[in-house]
């Protein structure tokens, strides 16, 4: 395989081995603590704009199959291991992961010291970086130094469905998922309980007068939740019916519903991503999947919106309730796909919500 190298902004070159599709990707540069689940992982929306690199030592023992897609293809930019499996177990009958990049045109790099990468980001903040195939390394660091953060620009455009999707479910309540960069698993969780349409990030308030609805989901998604162009579209549309629908935010939803009603957000150091993250909600300990880099500011919200649920390592939002509308949001993923289904009972809360509004 082709020698290959892992720039950082802060002039840090690290030398692996190239693997997937060789050619020089750039992004920003984030990890995940899973010790499995990467298949989901590549093909999460929400880290369209990323490099990614897995704490797990080994990646790629279990192959890709054709059940564990969270969307039709991969997202991030570029993918970071210690070890790339050549020869996965034949149980799934899977894919190697080198062929599965390759085809879908992603770069990868591997042999690299993932624990002492992670340590960086931990200490210093996501940086931004390149995976380079390319001799001028000093080109590239240029260009890793010089060039905008993904989030600058509206990744959810660039993950959201174009046209409006419908799954009938004969005499189930009417839910909108509104698709800021949905995964797939939220699509299924949605659809064992309700008669589901998805429309685009950017659909306007008066398609959701002209539909008989009975509720209201936001995806997860990439990217800043108060970019300009994501305040101009899908936070002015919830703006406008908060108070019409019930209604439930997932990840980058329950951070747009933040902004709905007045609060703000902030970057945070280097993010939760993985399958093991603690939330405390109503005095129990969950452990929840997780992929954000961004979280709600507590002071910022209105007296009306209250903080129902806390991060247990380091304190921030991981929930969001209305005191007297129909309105709640997480900062996890209760769909899971990786990771545990501690809390998919959210849905059928959302489903009690709905049948209680008859």
């Amino acid at each position: 395989m082709a020698k290959c190298y892992l720039v950082l902004e802060d002039g840090t070159i690290m030398e692996g081995t190239g693997f997937g599709f060789d050619h020089t990707a750039y992004g920003e540069v984030v990890f995940n603590t899973s010790m499995t689940g990467y298949q989901e992982s590549l093909t999460d929306p929400s880290y369209a704009g990323q490099i990614l690199i897995m704490s797990y030592p080994l990646i790629g023992n279990y192959g890709i199959n054709h059940v564990d897609y969270e969307s039709d293809r991969v997202h991030v930019r570029g993918y970071a291991v210690r070890e790339r499996c050549v020869e996965p177990s034949n149980m799934y009958a899977g894919d190697k992961i080198d062929s599965f990049l390759k085809k879908q045109k992603v770069s990868g790099i591997s042999e690299l010291d993932t624990r002492a990468l992670i340590i960086r980001i931990r200490e210093k903040g996501t940086p931004r970086g390149a995976i380079c195939f390319e001799d001028d390394l000093e080109k590239t660091l240029k260009k890793v130094q010089t060039m905008p953060f993904p989030s600058d620009s509206n990744l959810v455009h660039d993950v959201s469905t174009r046209k409006v999707v419908r799954f009938e479910r004969e005499g189930a309540k009417e839910v909108v998922l509104i698709d800021c960069g949905t995964k797939q698993n939220i699509v299924r969780e949605l659809c064992k309980r309700f008669s589901l349409t998805v429309v685009p990030y950017d659909t306007t308030t008066s398609w959701f007068h002209d539909h008989d609805l009975d509720g209201v989901v936001i995806s997860n998604g990439p990217g800043d939740p108060s970019h300009p162009v994501i305040k101009d579209t899908v936070i002015k549309t919830l703006k406008s019916i908060k108070e019409e629908y019930p209604i439930m935010g997932i990840c980058f939803g329950n951070q747009l519903l933040a902004h709905a009603f007045g609060g703000t957000t902030f970057k945070l150091k280097f993010g939760h991503r993985g399958v093991n993250q603690p939330v405390k909600y109503k005095g129990r300990i969950y452990i929840t999947s997780q992929n954000h880099g961004y979280s709600v500011d507590p002071d910022s919200l209105p007296a009306d919106l209250e903080v129902s649920q806390t991060n247990v390592n380091d304190g921030t939002v991981e929930g969001l309730a209305h005191r007297e509308l129909p309105i709640f949001s997480v900062q996890y993923h209760p769909e899971a796909s990786p990771g545990p289904k501690d809390t998919s009972f959210l849905f059928d809360d959302f489903l009690k919500i709905l049948e209680a509004k008859r």
